[in-house]
């Protein structure tokens, strides 16, 4: 069972060091979608603190998540949430950037919630680690919003982060391996099933 006050504290810490973590709306989909669909392997992009891949993981006790994270600190905050859940068995956290990784294992799911202008990057690179009819989630596809309100953006590189979620957008609605449908939940959710 998972522990709701670890959980509520690993939610206070990230709103008060601004890390993003997903929305109560999009883990709650996400969980959801993970029990109703028997995934048992995943592989994530973006640890942050590690929120989600605890998350994950206390839908089912057989379920692991191997995660990746660059950031130091972010990495070390991670660890020590794990420990606090009691899940260093089941949750494998990598200190790498995602580019320098190289993993042979296969997945039933790869989760991509990580630096949004590499989203299409990250599905190639790791795209031959998913299993037959596995699934790749990414998470916010909507960027608060900003996705739809593109001439109100100011900043130039937020636009440019912005339009490079929409190539993302249009690289999976026209890439004819997967399935992908598009979930306005949480901060938007892309779900790619690998077509058989």
């Amino acid at each position: 069972m998972i522990n709701y006050n670890v959980i509520s504290k690993i939610k206070e810490y990230a709103k008060e060091n601004n890390v993003p973590i997903m929305s109560d709306s999009g883990i709650k989909y996400l969980t959801d979608f993970i029990r109703e669909n028997n995934i048992k392997k995943i592989l994530e992009i973006g640890t942050a603190i590690g929120y989600s891949a605890i998350m994950m993981c206390s839908v089912d006790s057989s379920i692991t998540v191997t995660t990746i994270e660059r950031n130091e600190k972010r990495y070390l905050e991670a660890i020590k949430n794990i420990k606090r859940v009691n899940m260093e068995d089941r949750i494998d956290p990598i200190y790498k950037d995602a580019f320098d990784v190289n993993l042979k294992d296969k997945f039933d799911l790869i989760f991509i919630d990580a630096a949004k202008a590499q989203n299409t990057r990250f599905f190639e690179k790791f795209e031959s680690n998913l299993n037959n009819g596995g699934i790749i989630i990414t998470d916010n596809m909507n960027f608060h919003g900003l996705v739809y309100k593109e001439e109100e953006i100011e900043s130039r590189n937020l636009r440019q982060l912005v339009r490079k979620i929409k190539s993302y957008k249009v690289f999976l609605e026209k890439n004819d391996k997967y399935s992908t449908t598009f979930i306005d939940v949480g901060d938007g959710i892309a779900i790619s099933r690998k077509v058989d």
